[in-house]
């Protein structure tokens, strides 16, 4: 806090001192002293830009890297291809940032797209920048598996939760864990599908089920299903305390396939955010990862 007032104090001083100057400058006709005050704006720019992106990060996870969950609704082939096409959409979106991402378990559809996946994603700020999208999206548009080019609505959800480092404390015992193994199948299951590489684990308490098959070694897939199930068991505690607290301001706060957050109706080239009201017509342009608009304006509603 101390160094957030004592950088807004020197944003203060700095800004008070460049009116001056420039008043004095454009007196004197002084064109290299306004242009080195322009400088100095950029750079006090930069810092305003920062406090801001440190205002929008405030939660505790946000420096974290990230999981994240995608599940097709109620709607067969269309509802999976939609989960796929959002499963590009956010691999486009890190792609973007720089992030480093990892498909550790997609469930194929069984004539298109995909029922679910599990992403991993490694970089500075992923879950802060990410954790906005948890929630339903919701897709209109005439439908490529329909011959007579019928409109169709589809709906998938995101889950984003945090990955936990060894600095959080997550106590799970052993004896509430079910672990199977079982051979790979989809993108890359042919080549290790021989053995029964992948695992899945299910937390008998909770009911949450995690599975990774991304890689050829069943060791390395514990490990990382481990990973991803200590990580869903903090964002479950977290979520229970969050929606403990929402009760008491009797609000309603679970995400079930009503609580929509954003809509692409494809056929009218229109995508809003349903929180924050920012609308887009370059629905092409979303599709392919640009979904900065919308997170930094959810970010700065606190959303």
């Amino acid at each position: 806090m101390e160094t957030v007032v004592g950088t807004i104090d020197h944003l203060e001083s700095n800004l008070s001192d460049n009116t001056e100057l420039f008043e004095m400058s454009r007196a004197d006709d002084d064109f290299d002293g306004i242009a080195a005050i322009e400088d100095e704006v950029k750079a006090l720019t930069a810092k305003v830009e920062e406090l801001e992106f440190r205002r929008m990060f405030n939660q505790p996870a946000d420096p974290s890297n990230c999981f994240i969950d995608i599940q097709a609704g109620a709607g067969g082939t269309e509802a999976c291809d939609w989960a796929s096409m959002l499963l590009r959409q956010v691999l486009k979106y890190c792609e973007r940032k720089g992030y480093k991402t990892e498909v550790l378990e997609e469930s194929e559809g069984d004539s298109a797209g995909i029922r679910s996946a599990t992403i991993k994603v490694e970089g500075d700020y992923a879950f802060g920048h990410l954790r906005t999208e948890t929630g339903v999206h919701r897709l209109v548009r005439k439908s490529p598996f329909d011959s007579a080019g019928g409109r169709h609505t589809s709906f998938a959800s995101l889950f984003v939760y945090p990955e936990v480092d060894d600095t959080i404390e997550i106590d799970i015992n052993p004896a509430d864990v079910r672990t199977d193994t079982f051979r790979a199948s989809g993108a890359g299951g042919q080549h290790i599908n021989k053995t029964d590489s992948a695992v899945r684990l299910t937390h008998i308490p909770t009911g949450i089920v995690v599975q990774c098959q991304s890689s050829r070694s069943q060791h390395s897939n514990r490990d990382e299903a481990w990973k991803v199930l200590r990580s869903r068991l903090y964002e479950h505690e977290m979520r229970k305390q969050r929606e403990a607290q929402q009760k008491l301001e009797d609000t309603k706060t679970d995400v079930g396939w009503g609580h929509q957050i954003r809509s692409y109706v494809l056929d009218q080239s229109r995508i809003k955010d349903l929180r924050t009201g920012v609308e887009i017509s370059n629905t092409q342009k979303v599709l392919d990862g640009d979904l900065d608009p919308f997170i930094h304006a959810s970010l700065k509603q606190g959303v």
